[in-house]
C-alpha cells in the first residue's frame, strides 16, 4: 500500500471528527481496525476511504448507538442501514414524547397536587367469571398482545353464546414499561349462571376473581393514553398507601369506553386497585 494512500492517527483523527482515544479504542473493538500499524513504533496509519466511515461511526455514537451495535450497523447495506436508522429515529421519537408528556403530567401533580388531578373513590366489585388470555411482556408488546388477545376472547365467547356481565378489563401483576416485563391478563367478564365455554382454543382459561373493594379513579382521552395514564396509577396508589390500606390484588384497567384509537378523546378507562383493611378480620 503506497503511503499517499494513507494517513497517520493524528491527521485522521481531525478528518474524520474523532479523537485518538476513541480511534484506539474503536480498533481494540473491532470497529475501526487500522489499515497499517508500524511494527516498529506502533503508530496506526487509516485509508483516505476509512474517513468517511470514521464519520458514520461518529454519527451512529452521537445517537446513543452502543459500540457493538455500530459494528453490526456498518456490516448493512447502504439500505439496510437506512431502514435500520428509521427504526431507531421513531423509537427516538416515541421515547421524547412519552418523556415529554410525563414531565407535563408530573408539573401538573406538583403545581395541583395528585389529589386534585385525580379523584380516587372506593367501590365494591362483585365475584365475577372471566376468561383469560395472558402473557409475560413490557409495555413495547403490550398493544399487539391485548389486539391478539382480545380478538381471541371474543371469538371464544361468542361460540359460547357467552353473556357478557361487564366491561374487559387487564390484570397487571407487576410494572409494565420499557424496563420492565411482568404478567398481563386480558380478561372478559361473563355471566356465570348462563351458557359456559366449551372447547376454549390453547391459552385461553376461565377463572373465577373473588369479590373484593376496589381503589378506582377515571381517565379520559388523552389522559387515558401511555405514560400520562401512569400519574393515574401512581395517584390510585398514593392513595392507597397514605390511607393505611393494603394491595389486595394486580390492579386492574377497565374499559369503561374504548373507542380503538389510544388517544381519542372519547375514551374512558378506569385503574382499579384491589384494596383491603389490615385491620379486618379475617374469615
Amino acid at each position: 500500500m503506497e503511503k499517499h494512500d494513507l494517513l497517520p492517527i493524528g491527521q485522521f483523527s481531525q478528518a474524520a471528527g474523532l479523537s485518538i482515544t476513541a480511534l484506539r479504542h474503536y480498533d481494540a473493538g473491532g470497529v475501526l481496525v487500522p489499515a497499517f500499524v508500524d511494527p516498529m513504533s506502533g503508530y496506526r496509519y487509516f485509508r483516505r476511504d476509512q474517513v468517511r466511515t470514521a464519520q458514520t461511526i461518529r454519527a451512529l455514537r452521537r445517537l446513543d448507538v452502543p459500540v457493538e451495535e455500530v459494528r453490526r450497523l456498518l456490516d448493512l447495506g447502504a439500505a439496510e442501514l437506512s431502514a435500520a436508522l428509521r427504526t431507531r429515529l421513531h423509537a427516538a421519537e416515541r421515547r421524547l414524547a412519552e418523556q415529554r408528556a410525563t414531565a407535563r403530567d408530573l408539573l401538573d401533580r406538583l403545581s395541583e397536587g395528585a389529589e386534585m388531578t385525580h379523584r380516587v373513590t372506593v367501590r365494591q366489585g362483585a365475584a365475577e367469571r372471566v376468561l383469560v388470555r395472558a402473557a409475560t411482556l413490557g409495555n413495547a408488546g403490550l398493544d399487539a398482545f391485548l389486539r391478539d388477545a382480545y380478538q381471541e376472547l371474543y371469538a371464544a365467547a361468542g361460540r359460547g353464546p357467552l353473556t357478557f356481565a361487564g366491561p374487559a378489563f387487564i390484570r397487571f401483576h407487576g410494572v409494565c414499561d420499557d424496563e420492565n416485563e411482568t404478567l398481563v391478563e386480558a380478561c372478559l367478564p361473563f355471566w356465570k349462571d348462563g351458557a359456559q365455554p366449551a372447547g376454549l382454543p390453547e391459552g385461553i382459561t376461565v377463572r373465577d376473581l373473588p369479590e373484593t373493594a376496589l381503589a378506582c379513579t377515571e381517565v379520559q382521552g388523552a389522559a387515558a393514553a401511555f405514560p400520562r395514564i401512569l400519574g393515574a396509577y401512581d395517584a390510585v396508589a398514593g392513595w392507597i398507601a397514605e390511607h393505611g390500606f393494603a394491595f389486595a390484588g394486580p390492579v386492574r384497567l377497565i374499559h369503561r369506553r374504548w373507542t380503538g384509537t389510544p388517544d381519542s378523546p372519547e375514551n374512558l378507562l378506569e385503574i382499579a386497585w384491589p384494596i383491603e383493611d389490615p385491620g379486618a378480620p379475617r374469615d
